[in-house]
């Protein structure tokens, strides 16, 4: 019961603060820029003002699609960013371009980001169903160890994930603090529009803050039922 009741508040944490996130997206994206610019010029523009030539500013499908692939060098931008001239496309077209101007200057955070993922990307299918596997196994087989063992792996497994999430938060927002920076220092919107771009870019943060938090969370929890079960 626990466990289900720590799913439930992490999913309508989430839930919230992703509503959140999308109503004020859409409603700086009524704010049309007084320059005219759009996320794709915005983009090239950041891109050149920080002496970056080799890398491509592309259109994505979807909604908050948005990234940017430090394997191909490309900022994605969704299909609404890329082509609107509105403060929320100029605050996520410059966003993006935060993470490849910290490429470029081998930002260590973004660095050791780039390390984990592979880990990562293991780690996070595997590592919860270690734990409850090795969980069944050590009560089925007594004293044995083995399930403990299992257990352990997984748990180790998912603080790796948890470690990633949290090494996430820097870079995502040191790539909003050059953004907001750069588009105040170059005059690229007004103060209104600079606002919100900075409103929607916070929210967007909270995001990340979210998502390691329950990682957090689920970790103490399995750690505490795997460690506080041995005697």
């Amino acid at each position: 019961m626990e466990f289900y009741i720590l799913i439930g508040v992490i999913s309508l944490v989430s839930w919230l603060v992703s509503q959140r996130l999308k109503n004020k997206f859409t409603y700086y994206s009524k704010i049309r820029l007084q320059n005219g610019l759009s996320g794709r010029e915005i983009a090239q523009k950041m891109l050149a003002d920080n002496g970056i030539y080799d890398v491509k500013v592309i259109s994505t499908p979807g909604q908050l699609t948005d990234h940017y692939n430090p394997i191909n060098k490309t900022v994605n931008l969704s299909e609404s960013v890329y082509n609107q001239a509105n403060a929320s496309a100029a605050a996520v077209a410059a966003h993006e371009c935060g993470h490849a101007v910290q490429h470029a200057t081998a930002y260590e955070w973004l660095t050791m980001r780039s390390k984990l993922v592979p880990v990562v990307g293991i780690s996070s299918k595997f590592s919860q169903w270690l734990v409850i596997g090795g969980l069944i196994l050590g009560a089925a087989s007594g004293n044995t160890g083995i399930g403990f063992t299992i257990a352990v792996i997984g748990l180790g497994m998912m603080a790796i994930a948890t470690l990633f999430s949290f090494v996430t938060l820097p870079v995502e927002y040191d790539a909003s603090n050059r953004a907001l920076a750069w588009l105040k220092t170059n005059n690229m919107l007004t103060n209104s529009e600079q606002d919100g771009a900075k409103d929607a870019l916070k929210w967007a943060a909270r995001t990340y803050l979210v998502a390691a938090l329950s990682s957090l969370a689920m970790l103490l929890y399995w750690g505490l039922r795997v460690l506080g079960n041995r005697d």
